[in-house]
């Protein structure tokens, strides 16, 4: 059956930097079938035998505190660890003996009354996780069924070896291996924000060899045998292999779906399940939820401690005092405290067992004097707990109406601690901000383009990602600026460096992108409201509408792509090596300022000095800014370069990434610089308001940043 229409994309070459073709290496996954690395897997034969006996987890999870048999004995546990009520358990056990003053009614009674509510909100908080946990297992994901057809199951119902189908914006159920995707070439974009809190969307691509499993009816007689390293808690490493066919095909983390990802900007996808349950890596990271204990409940403990010293002390020395009493109490054979009715008592005024009666009267002090340590302030303070919770979750300020989401306070047992907060720690993207970039300005050959930065419009932009204004270089008129072959250069590199995916609506021709992050698209969409338009790409080319600076008109250009040089945080910059209709090789790059100039040649440095200080501009204005520059190869530097790349890129092993950074890191020099780039990234509505009352309650705020340090000080004052 027919899935729909297959989006024509091949990205073998393109997305060279994470997605090479690794050829299997024996030396390098020796270890496959060894200790840590026995697992096997019967794709799409779930239910056979030798499946079946290695009883790997069922894919339901349990995040709850307790079950029903540990419920009890663990709630005591967490009860008594109060130092308060062991306390009282061990005054009332006293309170069973002859030795009390008053009933052991009236001293069990209310350790029972403190524990039993105590217990009941616990289990009420616990039952709210497992509804949770319910929730999430009995989400629904497609399973093939057989013969090609896919039914939709429970989360709960996935075995390893199932073969699932997730559709856009759908969370993968199990830690999957990816087969295939809408794409020809098998790539799909997966967001990790419920795993490292990142937004921006990561690339992965599936082996080659199942890259025809596109449609349903593909995996009727689909089999392969997959055997890699056992569940593990390394969100960024797999080890494995597949054999399909009869041949082995390694496989790395480029593979592998990770439960709790979301997929974006890919209209479905293929997966055989390879960890369920608590074997897959994001429950392997996650912790039994913790017994928590603010602050002020340790100091309570701290308290109870110096009550039941003062308490100690003064039960020790009253009964110092009665055994010397008592052993003197003998006056001629008469007692002389007979007004205590010492002949009703066989021990405790008996003279000649003074040293006794002392002890027993220690132990009756230490039960009489027991109300020093007030039993009711934990049930005051239980009360005023929950209540604090109530008022977190019914906060009208509190509730965030674009989601449909109120605050939940999961626990009581920290909602204390709110009050006591010094200090915060924030991320910026994303978190301070909207993370929806919009471009605004830019400085080409030494020129600076854009409103100035007191012009700036708080007024929605009409394009989305795209505020720029200024005539000098829109509709055209950039053909008559002094430097209009710099402007063409760098409107051309802002329209082919990327990794962005165009869409062309078929009905209107309007072009959309899917991109990694927002500031790709808002860097394609300005090329193409500047006169550049990015319309196609294929396996090994990228498609550009110019504008022609000789007749005036659209012209479309087609430029061979040879590699991208991905962007990673150690790196700062990406690049791509591209072929030009004249045959021309170009680099072209784009990166922060602090790892671009370095790279600029001697006779790449014209407008500097211009650019530098129009780069500090847009940073004091809170701006992000990328450099933009170029450098022409000769075909002999760049046959040496992708031969060694190439070999880089294949290799499996740990250090792979270090040895491709080493190979790009020597091609990436000697560049002309173009100009630098300036995006905007609002803050979400609220957040000054906010950080101005976290100010005046005396708490500080840590934003970590990778902005350059001006943009960071503007957000600050922001």
């Amino acid at each position: 059956m027919k899935t729909g229409r297959r989006r024509k994309l091949n990205f073998s070459k393109l997305y060279s930097f994470r997605c090479g073709r690794a050829s299997f290496s024996k030396d390098d996954h020796s270890e496959i079938g060894g200790p840590g690395f026995s697992r096997v897997v019967y794709c799409n034969e779930p239910g056979v035998f030798e499946a079946a006996i290695r009883h790997y987890a069922a894919n339901s999870i349990r995040s709850t505190k307790y079950t029903a048999t540990s419920f009890f004995p663990k709630a005591l546990f967490e009860q008594f660890r109060r130092v308060a009520n062991f306390y009282f358990l061990v005054t009332g056990s006293l309170a069973f003996t002859p030795l009390a003053p008053y009933t052991a009614v009236s001293a069990i009674l209310p350790l029972f009354v403190v524990i039993g509510a105590t217990m009941i909100k616990e289990g009420i908080e616990d039952w709210r996780r497992k509804q949770q946990d319910i929730e999430v297992n009995n989400r629904k994901v497609k399973v093939h069924a057989g013969s090609g057809v896919f039914e939709h199951t429970e989360w709960k119902n996935l075995k390893v070896g199932d073969i699932v189908k997730v559709e856009k914006d759908g969370f993968f159920p199990a830690d999957l291996l990816l087969l295939s995707s809408c794409y020809e070439d098998s790539i799909c974009y997966v967001e990790t924000m419920n795993l490292d809190g990142e937004t921006n969307l990561k690339l992965k691509q599936a082996l080659e060899v199942t890259s025809f499993l596109h449609e349903d009816s593909k995996f009727s007689n689909f089999k392969a045998l997959v055997r890699c390293e056992d569940p593990n808690a390394n969100l960024y490493s797999f080890v494995g292999s597949m054999e399909f066919e009869e041949q082995k095909h390694s496989l790395t983390p480029q593979q592998l779906l990770l439960r709790d990802s979301k997929l974006r900007n890919t209209e479905y996808i293929y997966g055989a399940v390879i960890f369920t349950g608590h074997d897959t890596k994001v429950i392997q990271n996650s912790t039994d939820p913790p017994s928590k204990r603010s602050k002020i409940e340790r100091k309570m403990d701290k308290i109870i401690y110096f009550l039941f010293g003062v308490l100690f002390t003064i039960a020790f020395i009253g009964s110092i005092y009665f055994g010397i009493t008592t052993g003197d109490d003998l006056e001629n054979g008469i007692m002389k405290r007979w007004y205590l009715r010492p002949n009703d008592s066989t021990v405790y005024f008996d003279p000649k067992r003074a040293q006794v009666a002392a002890i027993y009267h220690f132990l009756t002090a230490v039960m009489l004097y027991a109300y020093l340590i007030p039993i009711s302030l934990y049930v005051s303070i239980e009360i005023v707990k929950v209540l604090q919770s109530v008022f977190i979750n019914r906060d009208i300020y509190m509730y965030y109406e674009e989601a449909d989401q109120p605050a939940r306070a999961c626990t009581s047992n920290l909602t204390e601690e709110l009050g006591q907060v010094d200090t915060i720690l924030s991320d910026k993207t994303g978190t301070l901000t909207c993370n929806s970039m919009v471009f605004v300005k830019c400085s080409i050959a030494g020129t600076a383009y854009g409103r100035c930065v007191t012009d700036s419009s708080d007024a929605k932009p009409l394009i989305k990602g795209f505020n720029f204004e200024d005539r000098r270089i829109m509709t055209g008129n950039w053909v008559n600026e002094p430097c209009s072959d710099v402007i063409q250069k760098f409107l051309r590199l802002l329209a082919i460096c990327h990794t962005a995916i165009p869409e062309v609506d078929e009905d209107t021709g309007k072009v959309s992108y899917e991109a990694e992050s927002p500031d790709e698209a808002a860097f394609v969409i300005a090329a193409r409201e500047l006169g550049f338009e990015f319309y196609e790409r294929t396996q090994t080319s990228v498609s550009l509408h110019e504008l022609d600076p000789a007749s005036g008109k659209k012209v479309g250009r087609l430029y061979k792509l040879l590699n991208v040089l991905e962007f990673n945080s150690s790196r700062k910059r990406m690049s791509v090596i591209v072929r030009d209709e004249d045959g021309k090789l170009l680099l072209l790059c784009k990166g922060a300022d602090s790892v671009m100039f370095e790279r600029l040649a001697k006779n790449g440095r014209e407008f500097q000095d211009e650019t530098r200080g129009h780069v500090n501009e847009y940073a004091d204005a809170g701006l992000r800014t990328l450099m933009l520059a170029y450098r022409e190869l000769n075909e002999e530097e760049y046959d040496k370069f992708n031969d060694k790349f190439a070999e880089a890129k294949n290799s499996v092993s740990a250090d792979r990434e270090a040895l491709i950074d080493e190979v790009v890191e020597k091609i990436e020099k000697d560049l002309s610089l173009l100009g630098a780039t300036a995006v905007e990234d609002k803050l979400q509505n609220g957040v000054p308001e906010c950080i101005d009352k976290l100010a005046q309650a005396g708490i500080k705020l840590w934003v970590l940043t990778g902005d350059k340090m001006e943009t960071a000080i503007n957000i600050g004052y922001g």
